[in-house]
């Protein structure tokens, strides 16, 4: 099951009494695929968003409405529910609808839930992604004006909505994933922001506990190859002129770094017959590399 029919099954369960069933019904219709005074077309992929039209519509209208489905090639089914006659006419006359062009009516809004109208919107044209995946919402409006009405809309509540033109299809967008938490809240869908958040949560711990363990892995590598680096120092400078001509200070860590190839800095220094600090050691190693590379360059004559 996708995400966006766990949003659209909450908002279902929430549309529960007449003034929320006005509202809902009021988006689902307004922003729905063909709305003329011929015809209206309201068409979903998800059969929840399409049985909540028709026990809506029934509610509201009292006329019980006739499905039709169609599978598509990718073998996704189409609801479709059509409306014709009179009825169409009873549909403008209650929710006041325009003959010239669709717009959202600021009364029904205000006398209503808002929550519940942008819910029905939602039904009607939104979808949002799988939030382990991708933070996105968007509503694909069926007219420009409509778009840049749910762009307002959602813009004063706080919402960062943008737009966009995709294929024909007029896009209003969420990327946030904060804004996408505010808008499922406000369409009541409360128990899916609290999934999202605790997604959001798991790949944060997730992303960060990735970061350690690619940071260790980074430190580990450093180390070994601080170490190799220091072990073929000392064979040099054993072959050249033998560790015995060292001090007894730099004797001890030579020795001990060729046995402990994977001891840190710090194990060393704790394990030297007089413990010294992680950078008291380190200065030994500088003094120890500072000899090498003169043996590299000539200072001294050995047989390889």
């Amino acid at each position: 099951m996708s995400f966006s029919n766990d949003v659209r099954k909450e908002i279902c369960s929430s549309v529960n009494d007449k003034d929320r069933r006005f509202a809902c019904l009021y988006g689902m219709i307004l922003f729905c695929r063909i709305l003329t005074h011929e015809r209206i077309c309201f068409q979903s992929e998800s059969s929840t968003s399409a049985e909540l039209f028709r026990s809506l519509f029934h509610a509201v209208f009292h006329v019980e409405l006739s499905e039709s489905e169609h599978i598509r090639k990718n073998g996704i089914v189409l609801h479709t529910y059509e409306i014709t006659g009179d009825t169409v006419e009873a549909v403008f006359q209650k929710y006041r609808f325009s003959e010239i062009e669709r717009s959202i009516d600021s009364e029904i809004i205000a006398t209503n839930s808002l929550g519940v109208f942008t819910a029905g919107v939602f039904l009607a044209c939104g979808s949002v992604n799988d939030p382990s995946k991708e933070y996105h919402l968007e509503f694909s409006c069926p007219e420009e004006g409509l778009a840049k009405q749910l762009l307002m809309l959602l813009n004063d509540i706080g919402v960062n909505a943008k737009t966009t033109l995709r294929r024909g299809q007029n896009i209003v967008y969420i990327k946030g994933s904060e804004s996408i938490e505010d808008t499922l809240t406000f369409i009541g869908a409360p128990q899916c922001t609290m999934d999202l958040m605790n997604t959001k949560i798991y790949k944060d711990i997730r992303n960060k506990a990735n970061r350690i363990a690619n940071c260790d892995a980074a430190n580990i590598d450093k180390v070994v190859k601080t170490a190799m680096k220091q072990i073929e120092d000392i064979k040099l400078i054993d072959r050249a002129v033998g560790l015995e001509s060292l001090s007894d200070e730099l004797r001890e860590v030579a020795q001990l770094r060729l046995e402990n190839i994977d001891m840190s800095l710090q194990e060393i220094g704790e394990n030297l017959s007089t413990p010294i600090s992680r950078s008291g050691v380190n200065h030994r190693f500088k003094k120890l590399a500072k000899m090498a590379d003169e043996i590299r360059i000539g200072g001294v004559k050995y047989e390889e």
